[in-house]
């Protein structure tokens, strides 16, 4: 498990899969962050992003933190990859927040945005980011040697 302690605003994450050429990333940039599947055998940076899922919008989650009372800003950002190195789980301070599956190119995330109309020769799963609960739960069975609950 790769993980970064930071502040709202500004962080990035970078955690490739044992699997060339897979790679996942959290980048908050000051206004939202946002998870990304990506494939490091493209040239370009662009080419790479495979998909995207938001996250947080930096104020929101601010606005929160102050109506919660929480006593700190910082978090923890933490990317488990499962074995076969094919689905990468995002966790923020120990809750799963977004999960992409390479093998059947999709992306989950609790906030189901950006979706985008299917066009023809895509790929990767955009028109739904819906969360999956069923899929977090076998993800984290296989991870942990658990048998995954019906």
């Amino acid at each position: 498990m790769q993980s970064l302690t930071f502040t709202p605003g500004r962080a990035f994450l970078s955690a490739d899969s044992t699997q060339p050429p897979w790679t996942v990333v959290f980048e908050d940039e000051g206004v939202a962050a946002y998870f990304y599947a990506c494939d490091r055998t493209s040239t370009t940076h662009e080419d790479s992003i495979l998909d995207a899922m938001l996250i947080y919008n930096v104020g929101a989650l601010e606005k929160s933190d102050r109506e919660n009372e929480r006593p700190t800003s910082e978090r923890i950002a933490a990317v488990e990859w499962s074995k076969d190195g094919l689905r990468a789980a995002l966790y923020l301070d120990g809750i799963p927040q977004a999960l992409y599956d390479f093998g059947t190119r999709a992306g989950y995330c609790r906030m189901d945005f950006p979706n985008f109309m299917e066009e023809q020769g895509d790929n990767w799963r955009k028109s739904t980011h819906a969360w999956s609960e069923d899929a977090m739960r076998r993800f984290e069975a296989e991870l942990y040697g658990l048998a995954a609950q019906e």
